[in-house]
């Protein structure tokens, strides 16, 4: 879209009721979602092993240790 049609379509928008534009705001934020959702579905398995190779450079016990230490300030 060209900068001369995108302010023109704003320029349209500030015209329109309030009603209008949430109405028009919800519209448009239900396709963004749509087109991210169906374009970047994601799933929690991709992080399998991701940061793997630097738990293997930290003692899990030493590290426990340390973490539950800082709980008491």
């Amino acid at each position: 879209m060209t900068t001369v049609s995108y302010d023109r379509v704003v320029s349209e928008i500030k015209e329109l009721s309030m009603a209008d534009q949430l109405r028009l705001l919800e519209e448009m934020a239900g396709l963004i979602r749509r087109r991210t959702t169906d374009d970047h579905s994601r799933s929690i398995l991709e992080l399998r092993g991701k940061g793997k190779q630097l738990w293997q450079r930290i003692g899990v016990q030493k590290y426990i240790d340390e973490e539950r230490a800082s709980w008491n300030g």
